[in-house]
C-alpha cells in the first residue's frame, strides 16, 4: 500500500509537471528565467511522462525502473539547485524536498518488496 500510494503521487506529480511545462505560460517563462533553453523544457516534459509511466507500470523491467528513479532524482536535485541559484522563494525548494522524500519512500518500499 505504501509503495502504490507514494508511486502514484510521484507519477501524478510528473504528469502534472509535464503538462505545466508544455501548456502553462508562466511555467514556460519561469524555466526560461532559470536559464534553460526551450528545447530542454520539452525534453524534460517528455522524460517526466516516460518516467511516470515506467515507475507506475508493474511489468516494467527492473533496470528500466532503476533508470527512471535515477532520472527523477537527478531532475529534483537539478530543480533544487536551479531554484536556489535563481533566488526563488524557499517554499519551492521545500516542495521539491517533500517530493524527493516521497520518491525515496516509493523507491525504498519497492526495493523491500522485491524477492
Amino acid at each position: 500500500m505504501i509503495y502504490w500510494t507514494s508511486t502514484s503521487l510521484i507519477s501524478l506529480y510528473l504528469f502534472a509537471s509535464s503538462a505545466s511545462y508544455l501548456f502553462h505560460q508562466p511555467t514556460m517563462a519561469g524555466i526560461r528565467d532559470l536559464g534553460f533553453p526551450d528545447f530542454f523544457r520539452i525534453e524534460l516534459a517528455i522524460l517526466k511522462i516516460a518516467a511516470g509511466i515506467v515507475i507506475l507500470l508493474p511489468f516494467t523491467p527492473d533496470p528500466m525502473k532503476e533508470w527512471a528513479y535515477a532520472g527523477i532524482t537527478l531532475f529534483l536535485l537539478t530543480a533544487i539547485i536551479a531554484h536556489h541559484a535563481h533566488g526563488d522563494p524557499v517554499i519551492l525548494n521545500i516542495i521539491n524536498l517533500l517530493i524527493f522524500i516521497v520518491l525515496g519512500v516509493s523507491y525504498t518500499s519497492r526495493m523491500s518488496s522485491l524477492p
